[in-house]
């Protein structure tokens, strides 16, 4: 039988994550689970007029955007929602996708609760879907969350 000890709630902040968020919360306070917070950030690359000349950000860009993630991932679950649940928080560098995947495959996630839009017809074609993608690509089974409202 699956034992899901550890559950992943990926976020981009957004009110359809908060959605998913609050899910996973109940979720893991119901199986005693640890939840895992995750944030990815998307690779910034710099351009100038001449792509060998590209200038390259400080370092410390990288090292306060990251400080800034963890804190708004501290302050994105309200304690009420999950009281009694251990909450580890992450930040990760690149593509959606290959961050969330990653994570999961490096920390043996058992379960990952992340948001969908819910875009068909012409909007899913031309902007893709995240969540289908980490469905497809998951090293665990993935639940997907759709806000109601939205």
């Amino acid at each position: 039988m699956l034992e899901i000890k550890r559950i992943l709630a990926p976020t981009d902040f957004s009110p359809h994550a908060e959605v998913a968020l609050r899910f996973a919360c109940g979720l893991a306070e119901r199986l005693g689970s640890t939840l895992h917070l995750l944030h990815v950030l998307p690779e910034v690359v710099p351009v100038g007029p001449d792509p060998m000349l590209a200038p390259s950000l400080p370092p410390e860009y990288y090292t306060e955007t990251e400080s800034q993630s963890l804190d708004a991932l501290s302050k994105a679950i309200d304690p009420a929602w999950c009281p009694a649940t251990e909450i580890e928080a992450a930040v990760r560098w690149g593509g959606a996708v290959e961050g969330i995947v990653g994570y999961a495959t490096d920390l043996s996630i058992d379960l990952i609760v992340i948001a969908t839009h819910g875009r068909t017809g012409l909007k899913h074609v031309l902007l893709g879907s995240v969540a289908e993608r980490i469905v497809r690509e998951a090293p665990c089974p993935v639940l997907t969350i759709r806000d109601k409202k939205n």
